[in-house]
């Protein structure tokens, strides 16, 4: 096979086999395939798409470009991911409950991307953690913890590793056959059984629009379970902070006091139940969601998932008593100051991509893929829509580097939040479900 013939057939609008896709993506492994040949792929699959069965072909050879995890364990193996947002870090707390609750998660997960954060990141806040550690310790700690939370090794899905990083330079990032396949392929290579999807949608979402993420997650629902791991997706929204926290530390902190019970934000509280209701009935762990979300519940009432989450962190290097002594160990900045609003109301909007943003211009995120990261600083106590604001009551509080820092960002946020005389129109937090009964297969898009 030749790749610019390959480049030319999906070009003209044509379908590719699953041998055309193996041949190129087994060449974007080893260098065979030019950045130029993958750049131009990329651009013609944007142009034309991929039908189901070629996007199932597509996940599938980059998740076999690398190594594909197997498990020897007494209970399923599940994962979560989410397509980001601002204050999501409810990958902290469902990890940990999930294990309370019989179900193994090896969750691998990415640094933080444009203006949302990364739970890689988040877990660097913990000193000792190792993010990235061998294969056989992966292992190790999932079948002592119940779970791991790392970031993707080497050898997991290197294709895709290749391909994003030409997807980002030459505008093809948006495509939802790419997304797909680059989120599919990480996540199948761990091994799974099951996947839950937390599609976001809103101002704080890579999806603006319901439209945009309904399309993503029938997608994703549709490949994963044509790739033989059962999945379903619930449409959130992201409209305001889900947790009241963003920044690394920040949200590190925000999560355990969620699992000690110390304060639980409501949004995170039901996002979090909900998904981990919806992976222990497609598991089989629970006969429904509805009594998943149950079972979910009691394991961060009884204490078991905080057990379960210090169990993780000691085992991957952390300190043995981070969960009662988190405070001690996270990262603080120098300086902390409350951002008043520019008038006294009630917020009715939030644009969550500037307050993302404002996390990154605190040095909380990367303009460039190479940039440090400041670990501590970032913002808490946010305000959600309907809060009643004013001199007294601030938008946010600003954890800075620095005075300046801390002043640049209180104007961002002053912008990003509409005050005004009403409280908004209440909003649902989960906007709808997608599972395998309502998607198509590969065999029906023939």
């Amino acid at each position: 096979m030749l790749p610019q013939e390959i480049i030319v057939k999906k070009r003209r609008g044509q379908a590719l086999s699953p041998d055309e896709i193996g041949f190129f993506v087994r060449g974007l492994t080893t260098g065979e395939v030019t950045e130029g040949q993958a750049a131009a792929l990329a651009m013609a699959i944007c142009f034309q798409g991929l039908s189901v069965d070629e996007r199932v072909a597509l996940t599938l050879a980059m998740r076999d470009s690398g190594r594909t995890l197997r498990w020897d364990l007494p209970g399923p193996v599940a994962d979560k991911h989410s397509t980001g947002g601002v204050g999501d870090n409810v990958s902290l707390m469902l990890a940990p409950a999930l294990a309370a609750c019989g179900v193994y998660v090896p969750m691998i997960s990415g640094r933080g991307l444009g203006h949302t954060g990364g739970t890689l990141d988040k877990l660097s806040a913990i000193p000792g953690y190792d993010v990235r550690p061998d294969v056989a310790t992966l292992q190790a700690v999932v079948a002592r913890a119940g779970c791991a939370i790392i970031g993707q090794t080497d050898d997991i899905a290197p294709a895709d590793r290749r391909l994003y990083a030409i997807r980002d330079v030459t505008g093809t990032v948006e495509s939802i056959d790419l997304i797909t396949a680059s989120i599919l392929s990480k996540k199948l290579a761990a091994g799974l059984d099951a996947l839950v999807l937390d599609v976001k949608t809103g101002t704080g979402a890579f999806m603006q629009t319901e439209d945009e993420a309904r399309a993503l997650a029938q997608s994703l629902v549709a490949v994963a379970n044509g790739a033989g791991c059962r999945t379903a997706a619930l449409l959130t929204d992201m409209n305001e902070p889900l947790a009241s926290a963003a920044g690394n530390a920040l949200e590190v902190a925000n999560a355990m006091r969620f699992l000690v019970g110390a304060e639980i934000d409501p949004h995170l509280w039901d996002v979090t139940v909900a998904l981990g209701g919806e992976l222990l009935a497609l598991t089989g762990v629970a006969p429904s969601a509805e009594d998943g979300r149950a079972r979910i519940a009691r394991s961060f009432e009884s204490g078991a998932a905080a057990e379960r989450f210090g169990m993780m962190c000691a085992a991957l290097g952390g300190p043995v008593d981070f969960v009662e002594r988190f405070m001690e160990y996270l990262p603080a900045a120098p300086v902390v100051r409350d951002a008043p609003p520019a008038r006294e109301g009630i917020v009715r909007a939030i644009d969550l991509r500037a307050v993302g943003n404002a996390v990154v211009e605190l040095g909380g995120g990367r303009r460039r893929p190479e940039d440090d990261i400041d670990l501590a600083v970032g913002l808490d106590q946010l305000a959600p829509l309907g809060a009643a604001v004013g001199p007294d009551r601030p938008l946010a509080r600003i954890h800075a580097a620095d005075e300046a820092a801390a002043e640049a960002a209180a104007a961002r946020l002053r912008a990003a939040y509409q005050v005004g005389d009403q409280a908004p129109p209440e909003r649902p937090l989960i906007l709808g479900r997608i599972g395998p009964e309502d998607v198509a297969g590969p065999e029906a898009a023939r």
